[in-house]
């Protein structure tokens, strides 16, 4: 008998003979790779405590389900690790007046045609350059009536220390950082003169200066959100996609599927997303939010975050109120 096969009748054991087919067809569905038998032992046993948590958390019948994705094989700690933002302290840059804009009652840039495709970041801490691109690709729709997918390697690779930057590449960054280094190298160029690669090398590399900025893609200037405010996000979001920050280290999170997120969440930022509009489902209010961790996380790469004052006192859903910002070409 050899020993993966003893091993997989351990693990049958264990772990029953339902699940582990169902894990056998997670490893299939999401292409994990195995490294080895350790590997795959270490991968069985956070797979098992989080489908045992899925069901758990649905037979609640909350406002939103839990399935499995391809953090699936991650524990708590391990997820954690993965995410990249630098919750550093923030400059307080000018706050636009928007008490004046009159403000819908929904609105989801994605029906507009406003925000492109899902991304995905892959094991790099870049979240923080796919909520600028996120960001700046909403600013020129709703100017320009055009959507063009701008580089998050650009800025990854450029928008450094080394580079006259102040953003780390895969270690984080923040929003307003690469804003204002946009402004400062004229504009950004497009994903398809500078696509992104540290999904896999899991590194940022040499700065290429051999790319044209797309036309008029230069930020003029940014503006931070009034924070823990409901009526002042909406009304940002009125206007244009908006780069916000969240705590995103959470179990429920990193297994959202469907429905309105309204679970433990903290304010503990840790990771850049992008809003792109707010609505209401079945009786609960909720910001729409684009995240960047492919189409097979959430639903279909998209979260709603519960809206509305009773959540961290008024700091939103997951600390989404919290630091909020959008360019302006």
């Amino acid at each position: 008998m050899n020993k993966l096969f003893t091993l997989t009748l351990l693990s049958m054991n264990a772990f029953g003979i339902h699940a582990i087919g169902s894990f056998e067809e997670w490893v299939v569905k999401f292409n994990i790779n195995i490294l080895d038998h350790d590997h795959r032992e270490h991968l069985i046993s956070n797979w098992e405590s989080n489908h045992n948590y899925i069901n758990h958390i649905n037979s609640k019948n909350l406002s939103y389900t839990l399935a499995h994705n391809h953090f699936s094989g991650l524990n708590s700690l391990e997820f954690k690790e993965f995410l990249g933002f630098d919750n550093e302290y923030k400059t307080s840059y000018p706050k636009q007046d928007l008490t004046e804009l009159t403000v819908p009652s929904s609105i989801n840039w994605v029906e507009k045609g406003g925000v492109t495709n899902v991304k995905d970041q892959g094991q790099c801490g870049s979240c923080w350059s796919f909520s600028t691109t996120g960001a700046l690709e909403g600013a020129y729709f709703a100017k320009y009536g055009e959507l063009p997918s701008f580089s998050e390697q650009q800025l990854v690779d450029c928008d450094t220390y080394r580079n006259g930057g102040k953003d780390m590449g895969c270690n984080g960054g923040l929003m307003d950082n690469a804003f204002s280094w946009i402004n400062k190298n004229g504009g950004l160029c497009t994903e398809t003169e500078y696509p992104y690669t540290s999904g896999v090398t899991k590194t940022g590399g040499t700065c290429q200066t051999d790319c044209h900025s797309y036309k008029n893609s230069a930020v003029k200037s940014f503006v931070d959100v009034q924070s823990s405010s409901d009526n002042y996000m909406m009304a940002a979001l009125a206007q244009q996609t908006v780069s916000i920050a969240i705590q995103a280290d959470q179990k429920d999170f990193q297994l959202y599927s469907s429905g309105v997120f309204t679970g433990e969440c903290g304010t503990g930022l840790d990771h850049g997303v992008l809003a792109v509009g707010y609505g209401n489902l079945s009786g609960n209010d909720y910001y729409l939010i684009k995240n960047s961790w492919s189409s097979t996380w959430g639903d279909n790469g998209y979260i709603k975050l519960g809206r509305g004052p009773q959540y961290n006192n008024g700091d939103g859903q997951c600390g989404m109120l919290l630091q909020a910002s959008y360019p302006v070409l």
